[in-house]
């Protein structure tokens, strides 16, 4: 997985967002077969309401709770289920062709059951002229670029989030949570390695 996609899936989890990275998009040549046209490099699902809970040992209904609020810079509808389409680059934040592309937003949607299929054309289109759409089902989805070089969206048409703020936020999540955290085997290699930088910092075996 690249660097830049890694640190953000990282950011994306701890803020509630089941993820799939690089997914690729396939379709029917003209003569026959199939090509990969190209691949998003992240879909990102939250359920209303999202949060953490740790729970007191050896009690069933009630415990410790510990819930983590979103960041407030990704703006996601708490009440409400949010998809998220994100471009990651190291270099400027900007969505490529492929990821505006109608057929390979429709084929996303389509896969992930964002909506009823009758209504993917409509999202799609809402999408490209607004950079989000809301489903039938009150389901959001957004379309976000995530790179170290940011400028205003306001013309685009999408969102973006730097790649600083992304770092700083995990940094800041680590420091606030570390009595919780500390205790637990992170397999991510942004989110563990960022993990080990902090032991280290803090001088923990």
């Amino acid at each position: 997985m690249d660097n830049a996609v890694a640190l953000v899936q990282a950011y994306l989890h701890v803020n509630g967002y089941f993820t799939v990275t690089e997914y690729p998009v396939i379709e029917a040549m003209k003569r026959g077969g199939y090509q990969t046209t190209t691949d998003l490099d992240i879909l990102a699902f939250r359920f209303p309401g999202a949060g953490r809970l740790v729970p007191a040992k050896g009690k069933r209904n009630s415990g410790q709770k510990i819930v983590f609020e979103p960041d407030p810079e990704l703006g996601c509808p708490v009440e409400h289920a949010d998809m998220l389409i994100g471009e990651v680059k190291e270099g400027r934040a900007e969505l490529n062709r492929g990821a505006r592309n109608p057929e390979v937003l429709r084929a996303a949607l389509t896969r992930f059951g964002c909506c009823p299929a009758s209504h993917v054309s409509q999202a799609v289109e809402e999408l490209l002229r607004r950079g989000y759409a809301v489903t039938p089902a009150g389901h959001r989805v957004r379309m976000v670029a995530f790179g170290s070089v940011t400028d205003s969206a306001s013309e685009r048409g999408y969102e973006i989030i730097s790649l600083g703020h992304v770092l700083r936020y995990l940094q800041e999540y680590l420091r606030k949570h570390w009595d919780v955290l500390r205790h637990a085997q992170f397999r991510h290699p942004a989110f563990g390695f960022l993990v080990t930088l902090e032991k280290a910092l803090r001088g923990v075996k």
